[in-house]
């Protein structure tokens, strides 16, 4: 079993409650990010629902108010009349055919790919590449598009993507911990009123099961799952 260390069992002994008010949570949070760096927030929420079943999963895209403090290098691929108008500073590599020779190559110098609609036929080939990094645009993730500015925008705002793992558990990071409470709380809001707002039909009774909040390096806070059902 591994062992828990003295500066990790410190930070266990702050939690003393079994649930705790957003606020108070968030504070709590602050309070036991003590690693050398500055840490990610995090959001944990265990849902009642089974991935396996095509309605019971849990896929969608959230536009956080504060962003996620984190940069993406953004590549987008369209052909070259519509990159015409694409601003350098609002996107890290643009092209067409040479960016998909890049790709087969296996040169992935970026963390999201947008593409136009008549690129994809041309992606489909680099499927197994692309897909299990998460890369492979999709409508569903926001990544396919006609409407490159818009979507190069939100996406610089802090857009991302989030989808439950093969337990039905959703992990997301919702901000740094040099944030302002303030700025915790309306991002982990918004999260949680996503994740409601998208229960999928198959779900049957309480959808919540969990709630928590952490650092990178933190204990688990626990949030009242009640509130959220």
């Amino acid at each position: 079993m591994k062992k828990i260390s003295i500066r990790q069992q410190k930070l266990k002994n702050k939690i003393s409650q079994d649930f705790y008010e957003i606020n108070n949570a968030i504070q709590l949070l602050k309070e036991t990010a003590t690693a050398k760096f500055i840490e990610s927030a995090e959001l944990h929420v265990n849902l009642n629902i089974d991935p396996k079943y095509a309605d019971q999963q849990l896929r969608t895209t959230v536009l956080l108010p504060n962003g996620t403090g984190k940069e993406k290098k953004i590549a987008v691929l369209a052909a070259e009349e519509n990159l015409t108008n694409i601003n350098s500073s609002m996107v890290d590599i643009m092209g067409n055919s040479d960016l998909i020779d890049e790709i087969s190559k296996g040169n992935i110098n970026f963390d999201l790919l947008i593409a136009t609609p008549e690129m994809m036929p041309k992606l489909a080939k680099l499927g197994r590449v692309l897909g299990p990094k998460g890369l492979m645009p999709s409508p569903k993730a926001g990544t396919v598009t006609t409407n490159l500015l818009e979507t190069l925008e939100e996406f610089k705002k802090g857009k991302f993507e989030y989808k439950t793992d093969k337990t039905g558990i959703v992990h997301i990071n919702f901000g740094k911990t040099n944030f302002t409470d303030s700025q915790l709380k309306e991002n982990v809001e918004v999260l949680l009123k996503s994740i409601e707002q998208n229960r999928p039909s198959g779900v049957k009774g309480k959808y919540f099961k969990s709630v928590s909040i952490c650092s990178t390096m933190g204990p688990s806070i626990s949030l009242d799952a009640t509130k959220f059902n």
